[in-house]
């Protein structure tokens, strides 16, 4: 079961999600899933961790699933009408173009053939993935440069074998890369010490670090990133108003980070904003649903329901996680990562 409803999403829900007068209507999808009562968003098998498992009480977590619940509030007023429908890799996009899903919010990287030749479009992304090393700790190094001489084990195969060792080369880092087939090799390989250090997707390290290993304080993950992957949600062509209210609820989430504004003290900052942005992102100025064929209270229930992107990070992939995934790229712009929102006026 999700969390029950939230406290702004029973007015909401008796007015049936109303639409300010002479606001734009819903999108045809938003209209979709108003009639239906419900939101259908990717899910997993529940393995996928940080991003879509599920925990001892047998609930949905994780980022891609708050992502889920945050439209379905800003949408339906109610978190729990996220509906998470699980699927295979290779089954989310059929099940996007079929109509047996919504969205997808999947840890789905924006790439220019997905976007071209899927009938898809993507949202602006609300994460950055990077491959990363991971080494011993006892090695006292803590970036790239400092592995010089040393052994690298990485995937057969995999573009992680490309990013990692054209990244050392050109950084004139000398190294022994020994590649393994199997994932399971490579993992036990590294953590029988045959090699220094290993190349991975920096959550899929942070998750190997924090359940594969009997001391995760051993290991560290490098500061080096050596790519980026865009992760977005990816929606059907042809309704670029849900492509827009998708975009703005990740801006809002992002912009309430840098705001200052988290969900225990939204409803303070709310009753009295302290400037015409926060006014309007919280809906005390009218504006912001209304452009998008929803009530102008929404990101303020959803900030109230989920939190910010900060929250949202630190609980599911960061500190405040089993993975303690150091935010990186996924900071805000002015803390060195480089998350930043359109202008909400």
């Amino acid at each position: 079961m999700l969390k029950t409803i939230g406290k702004f999403a029973v007015a909401a829900l008796a007015a049936s999600v109303p639409v300010l007068a002479g606001a734009a209507d819903p999108s045809p999808t938003t209209q979709k899933i108003i009639d239906r009562g419900t939101l259908l968003c990717t899910g997993h098998n529940g393995s996928f961790f940080g991003f879509v498992e599920v925990n001892d009480r047998n609930e949905w977590k994780g980022l891609d699933i708050d992502m889920c619940r945050g439209l379905a509030t800003a949408i339906l007023g109610d978190p729990d009408k996220a509906q998470i429908v699980p699927l295979s890799w290779a089954q989310r996009f059929p099940a996007l173009q079929s109509g047996d899903v919504d969205l997808i919010i999947k840890a789905t990287t924006w790439t220019m053939g997905r976007d071209t030749e899927l009938g898809l479009q993507f949202s602006i992304p609300y994460f950055l993935g990077a491959a990363q090393f991971m080494a011993h700790a006892d090695l006292g190094v803590t970036e790239a440069a400092e592995l010089d001489g040393g052994t690298i084990c990485v995937e057969a195969g995999t573009t992680i074998e490309r990013i990692a060792g054209d990244f050392l080369s050109s950084n004139n880092i000398e190294h022994t890369m020994v590649s393994y087939e199997k994932g399971a090799e490579l993992r036990a390989a590294y953590l029988a010490k045959r090699c220094d250090a290993f190349a991975g997707w920096g959550p899929n390290l942070a998750v190997i670090r924090a359940t594969e290993v009997d001391d995760s304080e051993a290991h560290v993950i490098l500061s080096d990133q050596l790519s980026t992957d865009p992760i977005s949600a990816a929606m059907r062509q042809g309704d670029e108003e849900f492509v827009d209210l998708v975009n703005y609820l990740i801006a809002a989430l992002i912009k309430a980070e840098e705001l200052g504004i988290t969900s225990e003290n939204v409803d303070e900052i709310a009753a009295n904003p302290p400037s015409t942005t926060v006014a309007r992102l919280l809906g005390a100025d009218p504006g912001i649903g209304e452009r998008l064929g929803l009530r102008d209270s929404w990101a303020r229930e959803v900030i109230a329901e989920i939190g910010n992107f900060g929250q949202m990070y630190d609980r599911n992939l960061g500190k405040d996680s089993p993975y303690k995934l150091d935010r990186g790229l996924n900071a805000l712009w002015k803390d060195g990562g480089v998350l930043y929102t359109p202008i909400i006026d």
